[in-house]
């Protein structure tokens, strides 16, 4: 296989090996409809890519939908396009949105791998996240359903969303104790601009552990990508105003300034610096960036190859800093 994005990685100890830029699937049956999907994830593909983020609540906020749209476009695609040995597809269970409810319970867990399998039209599931911490259930009731779906062939290896280091520790405990199937990978918010809630206890967990990490908004939900600008009209996006709320103040701009400073000496996008500072970051495996079209997808591909120098990363970790 060639392609900017041929290479591959250890994901963590999960036994999966990846590309190094996952493609985020929260767009599809959102701002990216079905041949922009398609158009996208064939794209990735080509290039070289194989890690394939979705969730089962994916675009539950859209009005009109239920959640399940993500997953039955990819499941229509790996159908259609024969692609399924090709690719490591990523899901979640357990956020609310749309019609899906919040929760980790055993029951709670059965519910969503079934319907995960049956939209994205699969055998196994090749990573399945705990979305999100669920403190009214039992860790050794959420980690010995998990182990259940892997002893079955249902899932492939397990992983962790937007836990706190304190917790994700208790569950690696709690599985290390009662000799259950441990979360492998672990995906944070994490970019230039949220940086608190992973550096520090949660990310020195992740290491000693040996998780691949694959954070999700990699580019801040767009704003690093440059598209914001102050002084001038916020693009319309269904993620304008929270951009808005969180990055357009001088923190952000300032970041902005350095990025742009950055990519010019280096001849490479917004985009590329900000994924290329995640990606040189000790410990992370795959960023999760989406895409709503092929032109987009060869510049995350792009990204792979950017190389900052130690002056660029302290610049960027120094904008960052609060």
């Amino acid at each position: 296989m060639t392609g900017p994005l041929a290479s591959r990685r250890p994901l963590g100890n999960s036994g999966l090996d990846v590309s190094p830029i996952c493609l985020g699937g929260n767009v599809f049956g959102w701002t990216a409809d079905l041949d922009a999907s398609f158009a996208v994830l064939d794209r990735f593909v080509e290039l070289g890519g194989n890690f394939i983020d979705t969730a089962n609540n994916y675009s539950g906020w859209v009005p009109g939908n239920e959640g399940g749209e993500s997953e039955t476009i990819i499941g229509r695609w790996l159908a259609e396009r024969g692609t399924r040995d090709r690719v490591v597809i990523a899901t979640k269970v357990g956020m609310a949105s749309g019609a899906f409810e919040k929760g980790l319970s055993r029951d709670h867990i059965r519910r969503g791998v079934e319907g995960s399998l049956s939209r994205l039209q699969i055998d196994t599931i090749d990573l399945y996240y705990a979305h999100e911490d669920d403190a009214a259930t039992p860790l050794t009731e959420t980690m010995a359903a998990f182990d259940e779906l892997v002893r079955e062939g249902l899932v492939r290896a397990v992983g962790s969303s937007n836990y706190s280091a304190e917790r994700l520790g208790a569950a690696l405990d709690a599985s290390s104790a009662q000799g259950l199937v441990a979360f492998s990978v672990h995906q944070p918010h994490f970019n230039l601009l949220d940086r608190d809630d992973y550096i520090g206890p949660l990310e020195q967990a992740c290491r000693e552990h040996g998780l691949g990490v694959a954070p999700y908004f990699a580019l801040a939900r767009g704003f690093l990508s440059g598209k914001y600008r102050p002084d001038q009209p916020i693009p319309t996006s269904g993620r304008a105003a929270g951009v808005e709320r969180d990055y357009m103040n001088a923190r952000g701009w300032g970041m902005l300034e350095v990025v742009d400073r950055i990519a010019a000496g280096h001849g490479v996008s917004q985009t590329q610096v900000a994924i290329a500072w995640l990606q040189h970051r000790p410990g992370i495996s795959a960023p999760v960036v989406s895409a709503t079209s092929t032109a987009q997808v060869a510049e995350l591909a792009d990204a792979a190859a950017v190389r900052l120098t130690d002056h660029d990363i302290a610049a960027l970790d120094a904008a960052g800093a609060r």
